[in-house]
């Protein structure tokens, strides 16, 4: 079994930036841990505990979904997010998707993995956010004195299938495969 899940990747300088940011607000409230820069990313689908041989199937769809975006996907950082807002277990960036690109790579995906693997989907519907800190177990952060979340426009560079590792330290995230995305 693998824990598998689909993401977009952010450009390097985005990546930097929230890393930074989210290390700020854990530094202001002990509440939180910050995430490593090289785990941030956008989640377009979390599959969980799946079966090896899916890992083709998965593959499929991605590129189903990702390789034929004829235009590059532009983003931009949309503000602060607490989720879940009333009991919040994470810091996070809201992603803006003012064309709609997003959305679309998201529904071609659902519909290629239902077809590849047979998978469902989850019921609600895409918020796409980038998660750059974690609320200790068992605290509540106090949700005021966030440093100033970074703005900024980007392009998404590629689509990743990862398979993810928990551990004492974080997850780490291995890439499986990796799709370009059109730039700019």
């Amino acid at each position: 079994m693998l824990r598998l899940f689909v993401a977009l990747d952010l450009p390097a300088d985005v990546r930097g930036g929230l890393a930074t940011w989210g290390a700020r607000a854990a530094a202001a409230d002990g509440t939180l841990r910050a995430l490593a820069p090289q785990t941030l990313h956008v989640t377009l689908v979390f599959l969980g505990e799946r079966p090896a041989w899916e890992v083709e199937g998965v593959r499929a769809a991605l590129h189903e979904a990702a390789g034929t975006s004829p235009a590059p996907i532009a983003l931009r950082l949309a503000g602060a997010l607490w989720l879940s807002p009333r009991r919040p277990h994470v810091l996070t960036v809201g992603i803006g998707d003012d064309a709609g690109a997003l959305a679309r790579v998201h529904r071609r995906l659902i519909g290629g993995l239902g077809r590849e693997i047979g998978w469902a989907g989850e019921e609600r519907p895409l918020r796409p956010h980038v998660t750059v800190a974690r609320v200790r177990q068992g605290l509540t952060p106090s949700r005021a004195g966030l440093p100033e979340a970074p703005q900024a426009a980007f392009h998404a560079p590629c689509a990743t299938l990862y398979s993810s590792v928990l551990g004492p330290a974080g997850a780490a995230h291995e890439p499986l495969e990796r799709i370009a995305l059109p730039a700019a």
